[in-house]
């Protein structure tokens, strides 16, 4: 396989808000593309902490990023609590410990404050087990973003039942000319110029029936905004668009940021010149309610794998795009879309996979630099110039390259070693111990991938502030347990690792049990059940055998809600302690394994001491438990 090529996959058809905004709502913001294609941060604060239950009771965290604040004051003479309670019991911001009769300690980096008056509940022993699962509801505490149970396709009554948030996004909406609903199909399908994305003639009426549909079943949208310059001028079809002289000129029309007049709606058809601030005002114009609205927003993207440009679009974009020219292009289109819609969320720069972020496909200017530490400085500069922020999400894509026997695991493969490396390649999203074996690993990081922290790492070296998005993945087998384990399990690192947003590309002939893995966080019961939208630390001492994520409720439930995911050929006893503000007596367990792809009630787990419960979970499984009082 050559390491800078998309090489093994699958082909595929297929048929904002301001970040203060979205924090107000309780949030933190931290190619395969096409409708029809080949797949090719430093959140703030969480909310303020809970009163402390001492004597004196001050209150601990803030509202806002940074640290949090001091933890409630002691009583007189009460002992400390586990999970940070001085006196009788008020914990101060997340990380707060209270000193015996003294003050409590300091709140832990902004997140979600404890809660104050009630009494902490130290667990108790949960008996001899594989695996022990340990929740402490105090810490690590902070919001998870509602945009990363997200799809490219979806469909609202079935598999993205209760997902949060979709893309129009992809090869096909490079060259989509919204004045006519007009696109280029690109190498996907014979560079034809057609109507595929559907539409009618009716200005933007591929997108607004997108955007539509996404806000009427509760979701957000995130938009395809072209940047590479042309657009298909009309959707006559008959294969190649070269088949006519001077095709540029003839089958397309120029792209351009801005219009530097008035708006027209319905636009002017008439003067071959697309503007992407009139298509940007349509959509703002239609549908009002997505800048008050954070569960139906529109988000803005700049455009989609402009490092694969030259590949899947050679007929606008003959030559490889390079590192000047495509942050050019980002800042020009961003500051227009932030010219009509100055409070909307834009991602960028929508990078294909791994030698993307590197280089930008060995882009003509690189030159030995990183591209995607390059593109930051740029959109920092851009803050600069033009007094205001023009990239809110650094959004990548990824479609793991790890292999098990020598077979790539987004495939269709279910040999045992495919399923082992599978189930295991979520840990390089994260985790500074897991090497996979891959291309990457080899002959680029010579070491484990950690791809989120990687990407914070440079966000926080050459742009604080950006959010992170992955808005195309998929772990192959869809069809198959192991992809619901995989994709639950990446679901499970998004929330943890503070993603702001993220969605599946589909591949492959059925999406059954990868939708499953979706429905063990969002839609466990049958009735809409959901993980909680706050992250809590829990300790897991296998995370080869096991993958496991708590989580609790803003709202002030006293529920918390476990993922668990047995990685093994066997079944695990768990062992699961919660040290919470609430006694817990009981778990409702919905169970996924190998023999449907619908989530399955089992009978109510039963505590075996105080808040500590024994789960025997089933081989190749995930479980979703629903501890309560």
């Amino acid at each position: 396989m050559h390491h800078g090529t998309r090489a093994g996959r699958v082909l595929r058809t297929v048929r904002g808000l301001s970040l203060g905004f979205v924090l107000a709502a309780g949030f933190v913001l931290g190619s395969c593309s096409s409708d029809d294609e080949s797949p090719s941060q430093g959140g703030a604060g969480g909310a303020t902490g809970g009163s402390g239950g001492g004597a004196t009771g001050g209150t601990g965290g803030t509202d806002t990023g940074g640290s949090g604040g001091s933890g409630g004051s002691g009583g007189s003479g009460g002992a400390s609590a586990t999970g940070g309670s001085g006196g009788t019991g008020g914990t101060g911001a997340t990380g707060g410990t209270g000193a015996s009769g003294g003050t409590g300690g300091t709140g832990g980096a902004g997140g979600v404050g404890g809660s104050g008056g009630a009494a902490w509940v130290t667990p108790g022993d949960p008996g001899t087990s594989d695996v022990r699962f340990d929740v402490d509801t105090s810490a690590d505490a902070h919001p998870i973003s509602p945009y990363v149970y997200g799809t490219n396709q979806p469909d609202w009554s079935a598999g993205a039942k209760n997902l949060t948030l979709a893309r129009a996004g992809g090869n096909r909406w490079t060259a989509y000319n919204w004045e006519n609903n007009a696109s280029n199909a690109g190498t996907d399908w014979q560079n034809q110029n057609d109507g595929y994305l559907g539409g009618g003639d009716a200005p933007g009426g591929a997108v607004r029936e997108r955007v539509q549909e996404a806000h009427d079943a509760g979701a957000s949208m995130l938009v395809t905004v072209p940047i590479q310059g042309y657009v298909a001028a009309d959707k006559n079809g008959g294969g190649d668009v070269n088949q006519t002289p001077n095709y540029l000129q003839a089958r397309f029309n120029p792209s351009q940021p801005v219009k530097g007049s008035a708006f027209a709606n319905p636009p002017n058809l008439g003067d071959d010149v697309v503007y992407q601030d009139e298509f940007v005002s349509f959509l703002e114009q239609a549908f009002p309610n997505a800048r008050t609205d954070p569960s139906r927003t529109i988000f803005y993207s700049l455009d989609n794998e402009p490092d694969l440009w030259s590949d899947t679009h050679p007929r606008i974009q003959p030559q490889p795009v390079t590192y000047e020219a495509l942050a050019d292009k980002c800042i020009a289109f961003a500051d227009a879309i932030k010219s009509v819609a100055p409070d909307a969320i834009v991602f960028g720069p929508v990078n294909y996979g791994w030698a993307g972020f590197v280089n930008l496909q060995d882009a003509p200017d690189a030159n030995g630099r990183d591209f995607l530490e390059y593109f930051l400085e740029r959109m920092q500069a851009a803050e600069a110039a033009h007094g205001k922020r023009l990239l809110d999400v650094l959004d990548v894509h990824w479609y793991p390259e790890a292999q098990g026997d020598g077979v790539r695991i987004t495939g269709e493969e279910t040999s045992a070693a495919v399923v082992e490396a599978r189930v295991q390649a979520p840990r390089s999203l994260w985790d500074d111990g897991y090497t996979e074996d891959s291309w990457i690993t080899q002959w680029s990081t010579q070491g484990p991938i950690r791809l989120i922290p990687r990407l914070k790492e440079k966000v926080q070296a050459k742009y604080p502030g950006t959010e992170i998005a992955i808005t195309e993945y998929h772990y192959g087998a869809g069809g198959h347990i192991s992809s619901a384990m995989a994709h639950a399990d990446v679901l499970g690192v998004f929330g943890r690792e503070e993603v702001f947003a993220a969605s599946l590309w589909e591949l492959g002939s059925t999406q059954s049990f990868a939708y499953a893995g979706f429905a063990m966080f969002r839609n466990y019961d049958g009735a809409n059940g959901s993980f909680g939208d706050v992250s809590v630390r829990l300790s897991n001492d296998d995370m080869v055998g096991t993958s496991a994520y708590a989580s609790k409720d803003a709202g002030g439930s006293s529920r918390v809600v476990v993922v668990a995911i047995n990685k093994t050929q066997g079944a695990l006893t768990a062992g699961i302690t919660v040290a919470h503000d609430a006694a817990l007596t009981r778990a409702e367990v919905y169970q996924l394994t190998s023999s449907s792809p619908t989530p399955a009630k089992e009978a109510d787990l039963q505590a075996v001491a105080t808040n500590a419960f024994s789960y025997e979970m089933p081989s190749m499984s995930v479980s979703t438990l629903v501890f309560q009082p």
